[in-house]
């Protein structure tokens, strides 16, 4: 492992690597993509109701591209919840 290359996480152009480093990229992005859309699915499935699915984070946007299943983007969502429990204990 130590002489595997680091790797930026982005959308790779083909799910198929022509080198170490775009086989890398695809299978970080579309394994993450893959475990997101599972875990919401169990999830929907779990709660038996329609569920509003919010993804927030640094890279929320480049996952929401290629997984339907999230119907919103806030990348802030953690932050203004943590402002608002300040708020309340303040």
């Amino acid at each position: 492992a130590a002489k595997l290359p680091r790797v930026e996480v982005v959308k790779p152009l083909s799910v198929i690597g022509k080198n170490t480093v775009g086989s890398m990229q695809s299978g970080i992005f579309y394994g993450f993509v893959g475990q997101v859309k599972e875990i919401i699915r169990r999830m929907k499935k779990e709660l038996g109701k329609n569920t509003k699915v919010i993804a927030t984070g640094g890279q929320a946007d480049l996952i929401a591209q290629e997984a339907a299943v999230i119907d919103l983007v806030d990348p802030f969502l953690t932050l203004t919840g943590l402002r608002l429990i300040y708020e309340r204990n303040h």
